[in-house]
């Protein structure tokens, strides 16, 4: 999918890749969703499909404050208190533990709400707030919403559908 250039189309991308990425949890049996045998966002690191879910959850909820921070014109810590953006792994880390004690089927609830709020938020923004202008350095408000989105839903799924075909081959 081309990257959205508009909010129609980052509505959409958004829209599309979740349903996607939807579909591919929905089959994952119970047994399976704390397994540590997916490769993790750190280097050298595993995770558990609860723990791609939990990074899903951590990331959209982080573009949610980072959306309500804005609205009350404060400042935002991109990308997160405490954080630069080449600690991205140990990010990831800290989203795995924040929510490690949820329950899965809640864990993706969860992460549903988040990308309700997030695409309510995005339809409550004209064309220009979210394309018009740069929100980060040189990025727009639509962009960093996308980098945060539709595109590690698209990633996720990637992962998910690898870590499935290599689970039949060695089950097999």
């Amino acid at each position: 999918m081309a990257v959205p250039q508009n909010t129609d189309e980052l509505l959409k991308a958004i829209n599309t890749n979740f349903d996607k990425l939807r579909r591919e949890l929905a089959d994952i049996p119970d047994n399976m969703v704390r397994s540590r045998s997916l490769e993790g966002h750190a280097k050298g690191t595993m995770m558990s499909v609860a723990d791609l879910v939990a990074y899903l959850v951590g990331w959209n909820e982080l573009v949610l404050k980072w959306l309500d921070r804005d609205a009350a014109g404060q400042p935002i810590d991109f990308p997160e208190t405490g954080f630069k953006w080449n600690e991205l792994g140990r990010l990831a880390q800290k989203f795995y533990h924040d929510y490690e004690a949820v329950p899965y089927p809640q864990l993706v609830e969860r992460l549903e709400v988040a990308k309700d709020r997030i695409v309510s938020l995005i339809e409550a923004r004209s064309n220009d707030e979210l394309y018009g202008r740069p929100w980060y350095e040189k990025w727009t408000m639509g962009r960093m919403i996308q980098f945060n989105t539709s595109s590690p839903y698209d990633n996720a799924r990637g992962r998910l559908r690898r870590w499935k075909k290599e689970s039949k081959q060695v089950s097999s």
